[in-house]
């Protein structure tokens, strides 16, 4: 199985996207709220003020969702997001990865 770990950082997406997951058999996931790093730094940390000029443009949040998968859906998963949202390749679509899990449990299908 894999993690799946998707920053989603157009928020308006969120509903299709785990409509998306319910289509191809992806049964849970958790969606947490999350912030990147510079934005806190540009507001909350005075020495990077400075950065406030250049995230003027960027979201103020964005949603972290994670999902245990089998391996085979993984790519499956990446194609769908990007028809949906844009090539990860281009600024501002989001964060995709998987990482291999050696031990899931608490899983169940329904």
């Amino acid at each position: 199985m894999k993690l799946v770990i998707f920053v989603l950082n157009k928020e308006e997406y969120l509903n299709e996207v785990l409509e998306a997951f319910v289509e191809l058999g992806i049964s849970g996931a958790t969606v947490i709220d999350s912030v990147g790093m510079g934005r806190i730094l540009a507001h909350d940390i005075p020495i990077f003020a400075g950065f406030r000029n250049l995230l003027q443009e960027s979201r103020p949040g964005n949603k972290t969702i994670l999902t245990a998968v089998e391996d085979d859906k993984v790519e499956l998963i990446l194609q769908t997001l990007e028809r949906m949202i844009g090539s990860f390749d281009e600024p501002g679509n989001g964060i995709f990865m998987s990482l291999p899990l050696d031990m899931v449990k608490g899983i169940h299908q329904f």
